[in-house]
């Protein structure tokens, strides 16, 4: 028997996983792989909206878990996983200026924003009016750290790699058995993959597509990401992503051309670079209506849970909301009400 069973091995199921190991608990994970989204993110931890100029929800508290977790993770897998990269942020005119210097003056905001307008030093992109500097940023390979992570799963015998059959998992008062795996406890971590889970159908997980771009740019020679309507993130060799869209009806991990161009669009209006778009990638986010994570046990079986609707900051909350739930199903320590499904109760009707 094991202490976990843990379904889906993205950004949610790898910080879960990875506690469990710092945490001496016994698991095996199965992954299929077929959600996208972790894999195809753009990476970037940054503490603040930037559309409103607005702190993003418990942005303080989850840089100071996620930061350590990524160093911790780069020595276990001897691989570079973090960049840090300042962001700043395009502006558009004066008082997209004025905007910035009285969001910096708030309390929650002057650890994160530059009170210093940075001219624009790249002939190669258009921002007459300078740029706000994000503090605190950076990138999180996510590829390369799910890739290395499921290896270093795989050579420990702890990876099954398969689709979870529902039907094959018997739900008993103490255990779950599910195959030749009996576990004391099951996390389902599967992102978008939800939406097939029995157990937890009932909650408001809506997906939202997210497409990116990765140009070649060989003179454009920037080492910050520049946020506009779109962000370039650099990559090195002369490679950058460009993201995201948002589009919250089409359901599939198929790249559109009608994304691209609506990518490319919003970055010609800035980006004055030669370039060749080199990659196309997409992948549903795992979002919420209330925009807030979904952490917690089922409502009828106890030792059944969900870490789940990270959205588009899963490098940032991922870390955060795999402690808050190995703490309170280990400590009994209360989960924060805002990520807790028991804010979703009315909508469960049992089976």
């Amino acid at each position: 028997m094991v202490d976990y069973l843990v379904v889906g091995l993205g950004l949610a199921g790898t910080a879960f996983c990875e506690l469990l190991e710092q945490h001496n608990k016994s698991f095996i994970c199965i992954s299929d792989q077929s959600q996208q989204a972790s894999v195809v993110a753009g990476g970037l931890y940054n503490p603040v909206i930037l559309k409103r100029f607005t702190p993003a929800w418990r942005a303080q508290e989850q840089l100071e878990i996620a930061l350590p977790f990524y160093t911790q993770l780069e020595e276990k897998l001897q691989t570079k996983l973090d960049y840090k990269l300042p962001v700043l942020r395009r502006f558009a005119s004066v008082e997209e200026q004025n905007n910035w210097f009285q969001a910096a003056d708030r309390p929650q905001l002057q650890p994160f924003l530059s009170l210093q307008i940075r001219e624009n030093h790249n002939p190669l992109l258009d921002a007459p009016f300078g740029f706000g500097e994000v503090l605190h940023t950076g990138r999180v390979a996510t590829k390369t750290l799910l890739k290395k992570y499921s290896e270093y799963l795989r050579e420990k015998g702890c990876l099954q790699e398969e689709t979870f059959d529902f039907k094959a998992m018997e739900v008993s008062p103490d255990k779950v058995r599910y195959q030749r795996i009996t576990a004391r406890k099951v996390v389902f971590a599967s992102g978008f993959g939800l939406k097939e889970n029995p157990y937890f159908q009932y909650l408001p997980l809506n997906g939202t597509k997210g497409e990116l771009l990765t140009i070649k740019a060989p003179e454009l020679k920037e080492k910050q990401v520049i946020k506009s309507s779109v962000f370039i993130i650099p990559l090195g060799d002369d490679l950058y992503r460009v993201g995201a869209t948002y589009k919250w009806k089409d359901k599939t991990n198929i790249p559109t051309e009608a994304s691209r161009n609506e990518l490319l669009k919003k970055l010609e209006v800035f980006l004055k670079a030669d370039y060749e778009v080199v990659k196309h990638v997409a992948g549903i986010r795992p979002t919420v209506t209330d925009r807030r994570p979904l952490v917690g046990r089922h409502p009828a079986h106890t030792h059944i849970f969900v870490l789940n609707g990270l959205g588009s900051r899963g490098v940032l909350i991922a870390p955060y909301a795999a402690q808050q739930l190995l703490q309170y199903i280990e400590k009994d320590m209360p989960l924060q009400e805002e990520m807790d499904i028991k804010r979703f109760a009315k909508m469960y009707r049992p089976h």
